[in-house]
């Protein structure tokens, strides 16, 4: 991945935050990698590098900047958007693959082999998926030693370490400290308010599994426009959503959990509590994912903004984002009941498909074990949501973030019962097309025409294609404009 040196070194002259999680600056004369938007003195261009990932800059020998925190910073949107290997390849690493099934499973997942899977991402990200899921574990690990009292072995195994060894070298490695003198309050006024900031997350958070953490993104946030999203949609017994906060309930390949999330400047308050902590760092990745928080507001923004139609919008509503998911198979279940019934409607069926006592949607085992009668819906649509649950239970069809989105459409649309406004829904909330557009949706017709545009859905469809390749956005503009 090539990094222009003039523009990243005014980015960083300017501390301009947009570019967070774009690259990372290694600083050869203090030995630490920073965030563009760290506050401390600009350093001079002979001492900076330049690196495309947070696992580069460590592979580099540079630990991490106790001020910016850089290894917190959002995610970069390039492997959010692209739905090419190295994309996929982010995607599930963030979702924790590495760390359950290793570099092999890895490579399986996605096709290809280990040595090749090394050198692609080698070549965009100066650093292998070891080296990425290691800077990933760095970061798991400053979490749960921050805001928990777990022990510093149970810890080392739950952020995915191999041994304590190994997790005590790595902090070190990153951080420039033992794991231990991360717990240490520091002297001064500096030390007050990080001994207050430690005691109010221990009291907030005393029950076993209880997290609390905060969630960056890229300004700016139009945090309305989620949670009136989620609200309207949200199923009962499963998730509920306010105008400050939306709660649901997690299924994560360790076990469940409960979430809280709630936006504020600079960041989403988050609060989760988990049945096994191995499952905080596919949390966190589902929970930004939902929330689309690794998005670039300011470019997508600016690309609609050339559209005179959509230009008022825009400007009116800076930072919309798309709501995704936090299970793609649960989404695709939802899309299919959604079919030609009302937001409402579906809510209700949909909550007939939750277990009496649960709180959990099911997955696709569970669906392929429900009576008929759990399904309030015709008979054909019932059998195109076991259809479904049958291919993705039997590995015939991946939905996962990792998958690519071109088969994942071909695939769904292959089920009798699911076509292209179905598939595209999925593709747009489930698989994170950040480009899907679903010209024949009665809201986007409304939307549109209330904003001047032709609302017949092969015309509407060939004006969309100036909006590329954030169609997404555009969609859920026209929605909430409609």
């Amino acid at each position: 991945m090539e990094l222009d040196f003039e523009r990243c070194y005014r980015a960083v002259d300017s501390r301009d935050g947009r570019f967070d999680g774009w690259f990372y600056t290694g600083v050869t004369s203090t030995g630490i990698y920073c965030r563009p938007s760290c506050p401390a003195v600009t350093p001079k261009p002979e001492n900076v590098r330049f690196y495309p990932s947070a696992a580069a800059a460590q592979r580099a020998g540079f630990r991490a900047c106790r001020r910016c925190r850089p290894d917190a910073a959002p995610g970069s949107p390039e492997w959010d958007v692209r739905a090419d290997v190295v994309g996929r390849a982010m995607r599930l690493i963030a979702d924790g693959v590495v760390d359950r099934d290793g570099v092999p499973g890895l490579a399986c997942r996605l096709g290809y082999t280990e040595r090749h899977l090394h050198r692609m991402l080698m070549a965009e990200l100066g650093a292998g998926p070891l080296a990425l899921a290691r800077a990933q574990r760095a970061q798991t690990a400053r979490i749960l030693i921050e805001t928990t009292d777990l022990g510093l072995a149970e810890i080392a195994f739950a952020a995915g370490f191999g041994s304590v060894r190994q997790f005590n070298d790595t902090i070190r490695e990153v951080f420039g400290m033992a794991p231990s003198a991360l717990r240490k309050p520091k002297r001064g006024p500096a030390g007050s308010r990080g001994r207050s900031e430690r005691s109010e997350q221990l009291s907030r958070a005393p029950e076993p599994g209880a997290i609390h953490l905060r969630l960056a993104y890229r300004p700016p946030l139009h945090a309305e426009s989620l949670l009136e999203f989620l609200a309207l949609r949200a199923v009962p017994g499963v998730e509920e959503a306010d105008t400050t906060t939306y709660r649901r309930a997690l299924r994560l390949p360790h076990g469940t959990a409960t979430v809280e999330l709630t936006p504020t400047p600079g960041y989403v308050a988050a609060l989760l509590r988990l049945s096994d902590v191995r499952d905080l760092a596919p949390a966190v990745a589902r929970c930004r994912r939902l929330l689309d928080l690794d998005a670039d507001p300011v470019a997508v923004d600016a690309a609609l903004a050339e559209d005179e139609a959509l230009a008022p919008m825009v400007a009116k509503e800076p930072g919309v984002r798309v709501p995704r998911s936090v299970d793609s198979f649960e989404m695709a279940v939802r899309a299919i009941v959604g079919q030609q019934i009302s937001v409402t409607a579906a809510r209700k069926v949909l909550s007939k498909l939750v277990p009496a006592g649960e709180n959990l949607f099911p997955g696709p085992e569970q669906v392929l074990s429900l009576p008929d009668e759990a399904f309030k819906m015709p008979a054909a649509r019932r059998a195109t949501i076991r259809a479904l649950a049958s291919a993705v239970a039997g590995g015939g069809l991946d939905l996962d973030p990792g998958a690519d989105r071109d088969e994942a459409v071909r695939g769904l649309t292959a089920i009798p019962g699911i076509g292209s406004w179905t598939a595209g829904y999925v593709a747009m909330r489930g698989v994170g097309d950040p480009d899907s557009f679903l010209p024949t949706d009665l809201g986007v017709r409304r939307g549109a025409k209330a904003l001047g545009l032709p609302d017949d859905p092969k015309a509407l469809d060939a004006h969309a294609a100036r909006w590329a390749p954030w169609r997404s956005y555009a969609l859920i503009r026209l929605w909430r404009q409609a």
